[in-house]
């Protein structure tokens, strides 16, 4: 059984909990973990990112042509509108239709697989997450821990065992 989940039910149950503590118990028992900047910390996730990067290079520069392509374009028919004649200025606009169109699919195809690798990279990190919040915090002697987004106020500054997280997961 986990010392302590490294998932946040909600932010009121945090704020409620912090407000029930003294500031005394807080400087000692409270720390502050960002869990996603942990994750994303990693070695694995650099070269998680890295590789996605790579594979989708080819998509991005294929859509900043397509956009440099389509301001061209849109500036040309600004320009030329009333020279050109009907068939010319529909010709410009149909391709202009299409080229948006294969951009905003790159668009989302960049998206798609950009969310399916960060997916299955967090599926692949979350048991090593598990196990190294609850190492950390039971090497500090932590009682509470809160996401940095949950904190509002605090007298003292909380400490922060993000980068301490990032290595343990960087040592498994």
């Amino acid at each position: 059984m986990p010392l302590l989940s490294w998932r946040v039910c909600g932010n009121g149950l945090l704020l409620m909990m912090l407000c029930l503590m003294s500031s005394a118990a807080m400087a000692d028992d409270v720390a502050v973990l960002d869990w996603r900047k942990a994750l994303l910390d990693t070695d694995a996730a650099q070269q998680d990112m890295a590789e996605l990067r790579d594979r989708l290079a080819p998509r991005q520069q294929e859509a900043q042509a397509l956009g440099e392509e389509l301001e061209r374009l849109s500036l040309r028919l600004a320009e030329g509108g009333e020279s050109l004649d009907d068939a010319e200025g529909r010709a410009l606009v149909q391709e202009m239709q299409q080229k948006g169109q294969r951009f905003d699919q790159l668009r989302l195809e960049m998206a798609r697989a950009r969310q399916e690798s960060e997916q299955r990279f967090l599926d692949r990190l979350e048991p090593g997450m598990d196990q190294a919040v609850n190492e950390v915090i039971a090497r500090h002697q932590v009682k509470v821990l809160v996401d940095p987004s949950g904190v509002l106020h605090s007298e003292d500054d909380l400490p922060d065992l993000t980068a301490e997280v990032t290595a343990v997961l960087n040592a498994q």
